[in-house]
């Protein structure tokens, strides 16, 4: 009998079910799919809806929310670019669950007055979703009206306005949570502005630029730590503002202002009304002609009580007014933990190098001896006239322990006034004096003794 070949047995292959893999975007925790919300624009995070189930509802609980033209595609028709804005707007926070934390609003082109109605029914219903944090900043022909039923918004805690008109009802007693407000262009009377300072008692961060409705900026703000103020005014008055650190004003003050006649008596001093209520300043910035203003009045040689916080100042300094140089002078006597000082030289009539000083500088040198004791120092805008050589001759003379002071000019360096800082004695040994100019090789010059 022939035996065949033994047939293998077939045995039937395993079939292995490979699950895909899980899906990652989905599984992903709730509270790392809303900080990655944060960082996109509202356009996208609606887009994330179609990701998966569990990101399709969690654009409406966003509760930062910022509009402006990048949510909408560019196109060349401006109004139709304004509409979809505004429509965005309406569906967002028409669809919105939850609390809104912060609105921004940005529109830099000049939107119309029709559209104005849509913005007073946003901040109505952010009123009622208690608003910490709001920004309007738009255009129209005339300043946007604030809607009363802001005023009565005390969860708010930041606020910032371009181009707005603010009328309070007689009832506003002020934010009682406002820690910071900014006023960019914006209208408001005297009264309504003082009594919406005082009537945020914790108001830690205030800037106002440009703002109008007012000549006199009155200021009552215990807890402000923090000012910024740019414009056009008579002057400013503090009261009870003991917590300020950092100071930033850039004012124009005309001198001969009738209604200024306080600043300018012979009984009264601007500087030490200014500095009675500064007393933990350690910041203090001064632009355009602020200094005129505080060198009215009697000018004393240092200050009652030291700015002892000040450790960072810059001044801008009309060097042919002997009292702007008088009024520098005492805040730098004044200070006896300043760092940091930077300058900038301004004329309002140039005089020309060399010529002879309007002013007598041997009087301030002969006057007793005080010593500075900033470490850094930076002029810039200098045309080398004697007056600003003066002034740098007697920062190094009575500077001990500064360690680098850098000028920047306006025009090319000569070899005269070379020569002439170098003969500037200098009372501190470590002291390096750097010359700034662009028509240099490398930019810069040091200048030993």
């Amino acid at each position: 009998m022939i035996l065949g070949k033994k047939q293998k047995n077939s045995t039937p292959q395993k079939v292995i079910d490979e699950q895909p893999d899980p899906d990652r975007i989905s599984c992903l925790p709730g509270h790392v799919i809303d900080q990655i919300l944060t960082y996109l624009q509202i356009r996208d995070a609606v887009r994330t809806s179609v990701l998966s189930r569990k990101w399709r509802n969690k654009w409406n609980t966003l509760p930062n929310l910022v509009f402006d033209r990048n949510c909408v595609a560019a196109i060349d028709d401006q109004l139709v670019i304004e509409r979809k804005l505004l429509k965005i707007v309406d569906h967002v926070l028409l669809l919105h669950s939850g609390p809104i934390n912060m609105f921004k609003f940005y529109d830099e082109h000049l939107i119309g007055e029709s559209f104005l109605s849509d913005i007073d029914r946003w901040i109505l219903h952010l009123t009622r979703s208690s608003i910490k944090e709001l920004v309007l900043k738009f255009w129209i022909a005339g300043y946007y009206k604030i809607p009363w039923c802001l005023f009565s918004c005390q969860s708010l805690h930041h606020l910032k306005l371009h181009w707005c008109c603010l009328k309070p009802p007689t009832t506003f007693e002020g934010f009682k949570r406002l820690k910071s407000l900014d006023l960019n262009l914006v209208t408001v009377a005297q009264d309504a502005f003082e009594n919406l300072i005082s009537g945020c008692p914790l108001l830690e961060k205030l800037k106002l630029i440009e703002v109008d409705g007012f000549t006199q900026i009155n200021i009552r703000a215990p807890n402000l730590k923090f000012l910024e103020i740019d414009g056009e005014y008579e002057g400013i008055n503090f009261d009870n503002t003991f917590q300020l650190a950092v100071v930033v004003i850039d004012l124009w003050w005309d001198f001969n202002l009738q209604s200024s006649n306080q600043g300018g008596s012979r009984e009264s001093s601007n500087m030490l009304k200014i500095f009675d209520h500064l007393p933990h300043i350690q910041s203090l910035v001064i632009e355009s002609n602020f200094l005129k203003y505080l060198a009215a009045g009697v000018l004393p040689v240092k200050l009652p009580t030291p700015c002892i916080y000040l450790s960072y100042l810059s001044l801008c300094i009309n060097f042919d007014n002997l009292k702007e140089i008088s009024a520098a002078l005492c805040l730098l006597r004044s200070s006896p933990n300043l760092r940091k000082l930077e300058i900038f030289s301004w004329n309002e009539a140039r005089a020309s190098p060399f010529t002879p000083a309007a002013y007598c500088w041997e009087d301030i040198f002969s006057a007793p001896a005080m010593p500075i004791q900033v470490r850094h120092v930076a002029i810039d805008g200098i045309f080398g006239t004697n007056l600003e050589l003066d002034f740098i001759k007697f920062l190094l003379l009575y500077s001990p322990m500064l360690e680098k002071m850098t000028l920047k000019p306006v025009e090319s360096f000569t070899p005269e006034l070379v020569r002439g800082l170098i003969r500037f004695k200098r009372a501190s040994g470590e002291a390096e004096v750097i010359w700034e100019d662009s028509s240099l090789h490398n930019d810069y010059l040091v200048i030993d003794n």
